[in-house]
């Protein structure tokens, strides 16, 4: 492997971000600052709220915990080095401080791509078998499914980042973008892109689409099930449990797969997909899962009442 040192002629990028203007990014710094603390206060609130009421230890629940705690993460590989950028002059970032950001970008994005696909799982088995629903969806078999996402997001991340390190840069510094993310990286090598992109083309089709695939089955083989049930009110009761995911699945995918597959221009299209995707989604999360659960607002009342 090369080293980082010989791997680049040029030792830092300049992210252009999302406006020159000064006075429209301190807007902007004061926008997504607002953002980045909701987005914080409310993952945590979510994470807090599940720990404490004994009615959320379940394996739905469970999920939903490790989701906010992934959007907190996920979230802070980007925004704060977006705030910082905004209130400065020299808007730069190191290639070593890139690359990290691009791994671990792929990283979080790609656990929450496999965690969204359990969830879609859990889902399935909860509606179409109830009363094996404990057996199937063991504590033991959670734990697995959701170290398995971390796993298996990370092997991918590793091997994107690996076939990276092998690029060269000294076509340019400026990446048109607000963060470091690997199409962005490619017009600026001066080296062969072929392998990196390839890489990256394989595992948007095996690891996202391969979970898109398994979220879209499931929910097949849900709606399946919630048309066979007899009465309107469990119908209601069954996609009701799923409604929340199913937006969640809907915001991830729909910006994060556009931002991929579409051709790298720094178009202000291309923008407003990733900013969804690593700055909006993640603040959006709990706020769709506590306005329409009525398990997570009934825990949160719990809570208030006893701390009244």
């Amino acid at each position: 492997m090369k080293t980082m040192r010989n791997h680049s002629a040029i030792s830092e990028f300049i992210l252009l971000g999302l406006s020159a203007d000064s006075q429209i990014q301190a807007l902007l710094f004061v926008l997504f600052l607002v953002i980045y603390l909701l987005t914080m206060i409310g993952n945590m609130m979510m994470l807090v709220v599940i720990k404490a009421d004994s009615h959320l230890h379940t394996p739905m629940y469970f999920f939903l915990g490790q989701l906010s705690f992934l959007d907190l993460c996920h979230s802070s590989v980007t925004v704060p080095k977006l705030l910082e950028n905004l209130l400065s002059e020299k808007k730069t970032i190191s290639v070593e401080g890139c690359l990290a950001q691009v791994f671990f970008v792929f990283a979080t994005g790609g656990t929450e791509s496999c965690l969204l696909a359990v969830m879609a799982y859990d889902r399935y088995i909860a509606i179409s078998s109830p009363l094996l629903y404990g057996q199937k969806m063991s504590t033991q078999i959670c734990v697995g499914l959701v170290w398995g996402s971390w796993g298996l997001a990370f092997l991918d991340a590793f091997i994107n980042i690996l076939v990276a390190l092998n690029l060269d840069f000294c076509d340019g510094q400026n990446i048109h973008h607000f963060s470091c993310e690997l199409p962005s990286l490619y017009p600026l090598s001066c080296s062969d892109v072929s392998a990196s992109f390839t890489a990256l083309l394989c595992s948007s089709l095996v690891h996202f689409f391969g979970n898109f695939l398994l979220i879209f089955f499931s929910y097949v083989r849900i709606i399946s099930t919630i048309l066979s049930i007899s009465s309107t009110t469990g119908r209601n009761k069954a996609f009701s449990t799923c409604s929340s995911h199913l937006i969640a699945v809907i915001f991830f995918y729909g910006s994060g797969l556009l931002r991929y597959l579409m051709p790298n221009s720094g178009s202000t299209q291309e923008l407003i997909f990733s900013l969804q995707y690593s700055v909006i989604t993640p603040m959006l999360n709990p706020l769709i899962y506590s306005l329409k659960n009525k398990e997570v607002k009934a825990a949160m009342r719990r809570i208030l009442k006893k701390l009244s």
